[in-house]
């Protein structure tokens, strides 16, 4: 009878056991010891006996119902200014897939180690470290509690800190060094929430500590463990940086026939304050190190926002830039800082004199942002000197939701006659509800947005919300804006005002059987624009449905139709031909169009993305097919090819256009510290050709030479030469 019972106990606990693993929540003891830790990727000094393992890890995919067949396992210890960390990853050999020796390297396709440290447990913030089997760093900040891959990470963030690995037969070991003074946190809260992710490609799996539904992002801070302390933290002195440069600059404007020779200094500055906040400053910025803009091909009505790419803006850039609607309303778009269109309406440099920016947690719940930036004055050009303005405050309520409030402002410092009383001065507010549930099915925003600009009293308000649900098997949202015709933001991104956007849409998931397959997407997208001034016609109207198949290996493949609707209130050139005869105001078009496109295995040393696009386009065809090759020798060298055309052929009198854009990518990275890229553009629709090559040395940590060789060409005036420069910057990174 006794064993009879201990049998069905037995039984029992083994049924429960799955239940058992959901419903507590993972924790791992952070032990404290005084002795000295030598990084080298081995872990065998004693004092790593004084913790223990942590394990059983779960696939993300292919499935994440299951323990990873690959388990990873843990330690973490500290002392007073350092937390370590020791990792063994189990493996199927030693051909890993790893493409580049570049710090801050791209973890898709490839195999890497995630770690994230929630350090004011808020489930929104979070502090990134990524390594792979070669030891290459990635850190970076997580904002919106990492539920989109966009707009969530943000790699341009730089610290100090140590990762050595050794690699073994059938597995790889890595050894962390992460200086307290390198993050910000609590010093109040006894522990930390945590997660520890990796993907192996071997056996195309992605495996996390603690169990993350498929459906959202690997990585989501909704889904975390926890580090517990032995002892509390202590309050560190966190270092102020400073980050001086040296520029100099030889360069020939062949259009304007000016041809000199510079040299510049600055430097920007790093003060934290207490634990939480951080003060930037910055003096006569170059960001002539920056890589160059992607070239973009543009046949739409609308203006195309580039990424922000310079490193002083990005450091909880969240706190500035996430507000409104990223397709139509962005009150806060960095790049109108520092660049400017000139008499003749190009887009060109605006030096900045100086500028500083104020940033982090005022406690567990509330985040402070300001930022003040002044730029010079370029009459000639008819640019004002400007000072532009950023006040945000972002207040945490519920278990990961919170409500916003900014204010922006933009004024030119003097009186000057080529600007007029309306282009003076611009102010933005607003006021905005963050919906984030525990679990990340649903999420959303509301927004209130108001403008104010002289001469322009009527109707400047934005009023926006959007609704997501995100289920395992459904996706469904609904985007509702209304925009005033009177809202202006000039430090902002948006595509249209006067209008009222309605935008609803569903996926439906199937995960089937075949293991090499994980999921089929079946999409409906929509949306309908009514202009408001106009009796609300209906300018704009789109349908899209798409079929997705994505495998196990990382290809996918999708068939979609799309149908639009246009009405034109001005003249419109799709080409963007000079001297062309554009469609007339007041048309109105319908066109459709069928698109199939294709992503190979990205782990192949060759590897492709392609799509073509064929239909309808306005009252004519277009086709449009976009490529993108790549190859490598790992882990040295890196070649890519985006090769991309577009046929629009419209009826007579309109333009018809054949556009290309080529553009050629070589990356070297001959060791850890050592660097070289030549970047090659070519756009027909511009009529530009660009060169840019850029050579690289990290001599210390995040202190770098640079030598950049820049070549602009005409391509419609028989590749006459329009710009070239040689560049050549030193920068150093120097804690005090």
């Amino acid at each position: 009878m006794i064993q009879k019972k201990i049998a069905l106990q037995a039984y029992l606990l083994a049924l429960m056991f799955p239940f058992l693993l959901l419903s507590q929540e993972k924790e791992i003891f952070v032990p404290s010891f005084n002795g000295e830790i030598k990084i080298d990727g081995i872990g065998n000094e004693s004092v790593w006996d004084i913790a223990k393992w942590a394990s059983d890890f779960w696939m993300w995919r292919p499935t994440d119902s299951l323990l990873a067949k690959k388990q990873t396992r843990f330690k973490i210890i500290r002392d007073n200014k350092n937390l370590y960390m020791l990792v063994e990853l189990s493996t199927n050999g030693t051909n890993f897939t790893t493409p580049s020796l570049k710090r801050d390297f791209s973890s898709y396709g490839q195999d890497y180690l995630h770690l994230l440290f929630d350090t004011f447990s808020d489930a929104t913030n979070a502090f990134s470290f990524v390594t792979n089997p070669l030891g290459i760093k990635a850190d970076g900040l997580i904002s919106g509690g990492n539920q989109d891959f966009r707009s969530s990470r943000n790699y341009s963030w730089d610290t100090k800190w140590n990762v050595e690995t050794k690699i073994k037969d059938n597995s790889y070991t890595a050894e962390f060094r992460i200086p307290f003074n390198s993050m910000f946190y609590d010093s109040k809260n006894s522990s930390w929430r945590f997660n520890i992710y990796r993907r192996n490609t071997q056996q195309n799996e992605h495996s996390i500590w603690v169990k993350t539904p498929q459906n959202q992002l690997i990585g989501n801070l909704a889904f975390m463990g926890k580090m517990v302390f032995e002892k509390p933290l202590k309050k560190v002195r966190n270092p102020v940086s400073v980050i001086p440069y040296i520029s100099g600059i030889d360069y020939n404007d062949f259009t304007n026939s000016n041809k000199n020779t510079n040299a510049s200094i600055g430097g920007d500055a790093k003060i934290p304050i207490g634990n939480a906040l951080n003060l930037d400053l910055t003096f006569n910025p170059d960001f002539s190190q920056v890589e160059v803009d992607d070239q973009i091909v543009n046949i739409s009505r609308f203006e195309i926002s580039l990424p922000e790419k310079r490193q002083f803006f990005t450091q909880n850039d969240d706190l500035f830039k996430d507000f409104g609607s990223t397709r139509d309303v962005i009150p806060f778009f960095s790049r109108r800082i520092g660049v400017a269109k000139d008499r003749d309406g190009n887009t060109i440099e605006n030096r900045i004199i100086a500028g500083g920016r104020l940033s982090g947690k005022l406690n567990s719940n509330l985040r402070i942002g300001f930022l003040n930036i002044l730029t010079e004055a370029d009459e000639k050009n008819e640019i004002p000197s400007n000072l532009n303005t950023v006040f945000t405050l972002r207040q945490k309520i519920f278990d990961r939701s919170n409500v916003s409030f900014f204010f922006i402002d933009r004024r030119t410092r003097d009186e000057y006659d080529f600007i007029s009383e309306e282009e003076r001065k611009n102010s933005v507010t607003g006021l905005e509800y963050n919906l984030a549930s525990t679990d990340s099915k649903w999420t959303g925003r509301a927004y209130l947005h108001k403008s104010f600009t002289e001469g322009l009293n009527d109707d400047d308000m934005i009023v926006g919300m959007n609704l997501q649900r995100n289920t395992l098997r459904h996706r469904a949202s609904m985007e509702f804006i209304h925009g005033g015709e009177d809202f202006r933001s000039d430090l902002g991104f948006f595509r249209r005002t006067g209008f009222l956007k309605l935008s609803p849409s569903y996926s439906y998931r199937i995960y089937p059987k075949n293991e090499n397959v994980i999921s089929y997407e079946f999409s409906q997208y929509g949306f309908l624009v009514l202009n408001s001034n106009k009796n609300y016609i209906v300018s704009d109207r789109g349908f899209w449905s798409s079929i997705r198949k994505s495998y196990l290996n990382g290809t996918s493949l999708r068939f979609s139709y799309s149908n639009r609707y246009e009405y034109l209130f001005n003249d419109f050139d799709p080409t963007r031909s000079e001297g062309s005869i554009p469609l007339p105001a007041n048309s109105n078009f319908n066109y459709s169009t069928y698109q199939i496109s294709y992503r190979s295995d990205q782990r192949k040393t060759f590897n492709f993305d392609s799509e073509i696009n064929y239909g309808s386009f306005y009252n004519g065809r277009k086709l449009s097919i976009e490529n993108e090759l790549k190859w490598r020798k790992q882990p040295i060298f890196n070649a890519s090819m985006i090769v991309n055309y577009n046929s629009i052929k419209l009826p007579n009198p309109y333009p018809s256009k054949n556009i290309w854009l080529i553009s050629p990518k070589l990356d070297f990275t001959f060791t850890k510290t050592l660097f070289w890229t030549t970047f090659v553009q070519y756009n027909s629709q511009g009529e530009n050709l660009g060169v840019n090559s850029r050579f690289q040395w990290r001599f210390a940590p995040l202190s770098d030479l640079f030598l950049v060789y820049n070549d602009n060409y005409i391509s419609s005036d028989n590749f006459s030469p329009r710009y070239r420069s040689f560049n050549i910057k030193f920068t150093y990174w120097l804690n005090i």
